[in-house]
């Protein structure tokens, strides 16, 4: 059998992922047949999933420099300036990830080890993690494979919240839409954020001291197993039905909390040592990923021996023990002569040994002068390759061809304000989504000031006995997607913004997740492309801190999410804004407080209703011209609405998405106290009705005359929407809902559906 044939069966018989022409180019760089887990090893490295090969080059095209920024994409985590406090610089750390086809196959355990990857990122850094948020999309629970989408959604938030509140992270909650696209392919889309002192962050590179005197890798946690093994392939590939579920991790969030402490223990340790070191999660690849990039990225070898390796199970292949991707697992990077104090912190002081069996600290390689990455198991070497092969990846200039889609607006738009309200409040992406937030703990820390649901965004005040807060909201519209992959990423930048803004809170950062079909197809490339794109456009009309952009500073791509008969999802670039405060007192929330105070409409209403709440529920009609994104409209409204929300006179600010200004002033009346209910009035008689629906970007405002009167200079998109009542109602002249009706079945229609599986309506 020639070397062809024999990568071609080894390809077949060990379900890699690479094609035979990579394969060809690993033989190449090794000189002979590679081993097998020379195979596993490049087969994740060169993954789409790892190494960005399909997106790399499209990537540069997002602005991730900032004079804010500390650490921009590269590493575990990004990071960006946050305050001064009691003498110390405070970074805010931040990082974005996927876990779409685990999460499809084991919807609790793929969940579950979505939060625990993405924490890992932000305490690689060195951060105290402070929050996490989920961004969920499911198919329709309504529809043809509803019973299965039901399933999965319950299993999800099961996931999330087992492991988040067992680990003690406050969850700020996220957005959750339900969309026919996703019936095979969920995305469970996570972030996390910690905080960092500036003169504390940890790099997850082996530090340029190692060359100057030996260095050591530490392997850290659970003792490895074959769970995840081919976890970065399974998540580069189309998702098959029955797909193998051993590519799922198992997580452990009870010792991933102990194995926290640990760590900030061990760092405490080496900071105040003065020593340099290196610290990385073990992720996608696990053991053989760790070692290479802490290698590679500080430009030295590194010898591996697996058998020092803890194993849970007896005789595992040296490709399984290096590349399976077991939970709960660090790799630390320190110099040889004081290894032994480190281990003694992890295996003595926390006595890791016996909290879990076989879990603990142990030395498993050395860094090399020499870049190769070598690897022994059972006395034989079973992996040698020059390390930079490894983790340079491989660039494809994928094809991409145009497919727009309908634009074609529907032949009638008949109009009952009061009956379309009371549909888009009970449709799908309508409903309150407090039967999924009721499930995480959002308060644990005591340092969450708004939960989910209370304000566009959450807000938390996470560095003890300091003022400044935090804002974050995530957000991505599958419906504009289908109709216009660039505004879809334009206008998840811009509502993460809105949202954030709408507390008073000022975008300093963002991350994205960009989840599209397989990007070996022209049409889903394209798609891919104008994403990119209109995230592009959008960051650098959406910076606030002078003349920078707004720095996308982490994310993820996620490619291959359809079913294996080809369905791939719609469009969905998902996008995370994070914005500071001052002072969290001044933040501000959606209730509406004060009957006679006047709602102000921030932003012109627009005949532009494509992918509307009200066009898909009330008039079943998917195609239309989607809202324009005008960046500099857009920044102009947020530095109105912020400079009202520091002067004190925004009682409540609410931005304008899904329903229009209509559902928007539902929303601020259903949140407003239960024992001091509020509604509008609105005095739109020059108001084409179905305006009321428009989705156009904008807010509204709840202040007093007083205040009105006092604005001097007032913009032009500004205007007068109407008056807030004592009447818990949204009303016009010749018009009225009353929300009493709906209250009930707004709050609880998605538990009615998803939980409770009460589908007969």
């Amino acid at each position: 059998m020639n070397l062809r044939d024999e990568l071609k069966e080894a390809i077949r018989h060990r379900s890699l992922a690479m094609t035979l022409e990579e394969a060809e180019k690993l033989a190449g760089y090794v000189g002979r047949m590679p081993t097998p887990l020379e195979l596993h090893l490049f087969d994740t490295m060169w993954s789409e999933h790892c190494s960005y090969k399909s997106s790399r080059s499209l990537l540069k095209l997002l602005p991730t420099h900032a004079s804010s920024v500390v650490v921009g994409p590269g590493e575990d985590a990004g990071i960006v300036k946050f305050t001064e406090h009691d003498g110390y610089s405070w970074d805010l750390v931040v990082a974005h990830e996927s876990h779409n086809h685990p999460s499809q196959v084991l919807p609790v355990e793929g969940a579950a080890t979505g939060i625990g990857g993405i924490v890992r990122d932000v305490y690689c850094m060195g951060a105290r993690v402070t929050g996490s948020l989920d961004l969920l999309r499911f198919g329709d629970p309504l529809g043809n494979s509803g019973e299965k989408t039901r399933a999965i959604c319950r299993g999800v938030v099961e996931g999330i919240w087992k492991y988040g509140n067992a680990l003690g992270v406050p969850n700020l909650g996220g957005d959750t839409r339900f969309h026919r696209g996703y019936d095979d392919n969920c995305l469970v889309n996570v972030v996390s954020l910690g905080f960092v002192r500036h003169d504390r962050i940890v790099h997850s590179f082996v530090p340029a001291e190692a060359h100057e005197e030996q260095y050591v890798l530490i392997l850290v946690g659970k003792p490895t197993d074959d769970t995840g093994f081919g976890g970065a392939t399974f998540a580069s590939a189309d998702l098959e039905d029955e797909s193998e579920k051993g590519a799922v991790q198992v997580a452990d969030p009870f010792l991933k909390r102990v194995l926290s402490e640990a760590n900030m223990n061990v760092l405490d340790f080496l900071f105040e040592r003065g020593i340099k070191f290196g610290f990385k999660d073990l992720g996608a690849g696990g053991i053989a990923c760790v070692t290479s990039e802490l290698a590679a990225h500080g430009n030295l070898g590194i010898e591996v021996n697996l058998d020092l390796v803890p194993v849970s199970i007896p005789d595992l292949p040296s490709e399984v023990i290096a590349c399976a991707e077991t939970q709960e697992r660090y790799g630390l990077a320190v110099p040889k002569r004081i290894a032994a104090e480190v281990l003694d912190i992890y295996n003595e002081k926390y006595e890791m040994p016996r909290l879990f069996p076989g879990a603990g600290a142990t030395v498993i390689g050395t860094f090399t002068a020499e870049p190769f990455y070598r690897v022994l198991h059972c006395g034989r070497e079973v992996a040698n390759t020059p390390v930079e092969y490894i983790t340079e990846g491989i660039i494809y200039d994928r094809d991409w061809k145009p497919s727009p889609a309908s634009v074609i607006e529907p032949d009638s738009r008949p109009c009952d304000p009061p009956e379309d309200l009371k549909r888009m409040l009970l449709s799908l992406d309508g409903a309150s989504r407090s039967p999924v937030w009721s499930y995480y703990d959002s308060e644990v820390q005591g340092s969450t000031h708004f939960r989910p649901g209370e304000a566009d965004a959450c807000v938390t005040v996470p560095i003890p006995g300091c003022r400044a807060g935090l804002a974050v909201s995530g957000d991505g519209n599958p419906w504009i997607g289908e109709l216009d992959p660039f505004l879809a990423g334009a206008h998840a930048v811009g509502e993460a913004v809105r949202n954030v803004v709408a507390t008073g809170a000022t975008p300093i950062a963002a991350t994205d997740c960009l989840n599209y079909g397989n990007p070996e197809k022209a049409d889903v490339f394209w798609q891919f492309r104008r994403g990119v794109e209109g995230i592009a456009a959008a960051c650098r009309e959406l910076g606030f801190e002078g003349e920078d952009p707004l720095p996308i500073v982490s994310g993820n791509v996620s490619f291959y999410n359809q079913s294996s008969q080809g369905g791939a999802i719609p469009p969905s670039p998902i996008v995370a804004v994070f914005g500071r405060i001052d002072d969290f007192t001044k933040s501000t929330d959606i209730s509406l407080k004060t009957p006679g105070d006047l709602v102000i409409l921030v932003g012109e209403r627009m005949d532009e209703l494509g992918g509307s709440l009200y066009y898909r529920t009330c008039i079943d009609h998917r195609g239309g011209r989607v809202p324009a994104f005008r960046g500099k409209l857009e920044r102009e409204m947020a530095l109105f609405v912020l400079r009202c929300c520091e002067a004190g006179i925004s009682k409540a600010v609410h931005d304008i998405s899904d329903g229009g200004m209509i559902l928007a002033a539902a929303e601020m009346a259903i949140t407003s106290r239960p024992d001091a209910r509020r509604g509008i009035l609105f005095d739109t008689d020059e108001m084409d009705p179905v305006l009321l629906y428009s989705e156009t970007p904008g807010y509204l405002i709840e202040m007093s005359q007083e205040s009105w009167n006092a604005i001097e200079s007032k913009p032009g998109f500004l205007s007068v929407a109407g008056k807030v009542t004592d009447e818990f109602s949204i009303a016009a002249p010749g018009w009225k809902m009353d929300l009493l009706e709906i209250l009930e079945d707004h709050a609880s229609r998605l538990d009615r559906i998803i939980w409770r599986e009460e589908i007969t309506e």
